[in-house]
């Protein structure tokens, strides 16, 4: 099930919203696959960063995890590293990331 906007915690207000599913959108290519199942922080971020550094500005990066504290650890990474998070959804207990190299 894709999520758009979740409350961080009931005592903050700020939300974290995120783009429609690139399923929505076919012309979404994923140029590279990572899974990072059962790895918790920071590894499966460690992983991404060498993962990206493989691929060339604007090609696609899918993510699957399975730590549930990844979904804020990749939302901070691609804002300090510039990158775009396409895709954010969360599936029988794995987050999906898209994630396009700066």
């Amino acid at each position: 099930m894709s999520r758009f906007c979740e409350d961080v915690s009931p005592s903050n207000r700020s939300k974290f919203c995120y783009p429609p599913p690139a399923d929505q959108n076919p012309m979404t290519p994923i140029d590279a696959e990572l899974d990072t199942s059962g790895l918790n922080c920071p590894l499966p971020i460690l992983k991404a960063k060498k993962a990206l550094a493989g691929l060339h500005s604007g090609q696609v990066l899918q993510i699957t995890a399975t730590d549930p504290e990844s979904v804020r650890d990749f939302q901070v990474f691609s804002q300090q590293m510039g990158h775009t998070l396409l895709e954010v959804r969360e599936e029988a207990g794995r987050f999906y990331f898209l994630l396009r190299k700066a």
